[in-house]
């Protein structure tokens, strides 16, 4: 279980010696944990008890199909909310289910691990993001070895917070946003300075609409459920962001491709990766429908 600021994952998994991994089960709900809370580090009442109905649906599942091994993980909502501990203890009482927090350093280890297993890694340098509700992980690494990685607490239930209040968002907000990223990035912009990557690879979230949305936008048939790796033409993926930047809440809700926790948080997504192609001058954009989760199969696997 990947319990995230915006969205619970379940995914229930048997290994696959040539696949890596058969998925039985993947189930997910958009709790959207830090919603009207984050800001004060608190989980509130009605974000609570999604939360919660989602871990007693999820024991429910687990129990159905016999699972044997149990990993439950949470981010950034549940690790700096006032009343995580509680949320979690309350989780362990009714389900059994024990939660683990992990600090973003671990979590950037786990998703490095994750798209590592998508196939997408190649031999040079590259820039791994994960555009997270609370956090974003930074990794830069290649095939065999991660050369660094960082969680920074700027995801986009935040940012939208704090710079998003308008729709569509005012080019002034824009430019307060970037200021504040320059402000905020820079430990990642002197790491690339000792590792330069020549790839962005965006990892599952935010990404897979983009490409949902660049494909359907050629008529192409698409399905994320096939895939595990996407390449980007950078036009395409700059014109994308461009329409979502530009767009109004009502807009995007009425685009099928944007699942709806994502429709107003996807235009801070999307600053954001503008943001980091620009500043980096990025022009190969992959991304990897495998993340987290994945990456913690990859460590239970390795245990059996």
């Amino acid at each position: 279980m990947d319990l995230g600021t915006n969205t619970f994952h379940l995914l229930i998994a048997q290994p696959h010696n040539q696949n890596f991994f058969t998925e039985v089960l993947h189930d997910y709900v958009p709790v959207k944990l830090g919603e009207d809370g984050i800001h004060q580090g608190v989980i509130k009442p009605e974000a609570y008890k999604r939360g919660l109905d989602a871990m007693l649906m999820f024991h429910e599942h687990i129990e159905q199909h016999g699972v044997q091994q149990v990993k439950a993980i949470a981010t950034s909502a549940m690790r700096s909310a006032a009343n995580g501990q509680d949320f979690m203890n309350e989780v362990k009482a009714r389900t059994g289910i024990l939660i683990e927090t992990i600090e973003g350093d671990t979590e950037a280890g786990y998703i490095y691990q994750g798209v590592k297993a998508s196939g997408c890694m190649p031999q040079d340098t590259s820039l791994i993001m994960d555009i997270g509700g609370g956090s974003v992980e930074f990794i830069l690494g290649n095939q065999q070895q991660i050369f660094w990685k960082q969680s920074f607490e700027i995801g986009a239930a935040r940012l939208m917070h704090r710079f998003h209040q308008t729709d569509p968002i005012p080019q002034a907000a824009i430019q307060e946003m970037y200021t504040y990223l320059d402000s905020n990035l820079s430990d990642l912009f002197k790491a690339v300075t000792t590792y330069p990557p020549r790839c962005l690879i965006g990892s599952s979230g935010a990404f897979e609409t983009f490409a949902e949305l660049t494909e359907r936008a050629k008529k192409n048939a698409f399905d994320l459920k096939h895939i595990t790796t996407y390449q980007f033409a950078l036009p395409d993926i700059l014109s994308i962001t461009n329409q979502i930047i530009d767009s109004s809440h009502e807009q995007r809700q009425a685009m099928p491709e944007i699942i709806p926790v994502r429709v107003d948080m996807i235009v801070v997504a999307s600053l954001l990766t503008q943001y980091v192609i620009d500043r980096l001058n990025l022009s190969d954009i992959v991304m990897s429908t495998y993340s987290l989760k994945e990456g913690v199969l990859t460590e239970l696997f390795g245990n059996l």
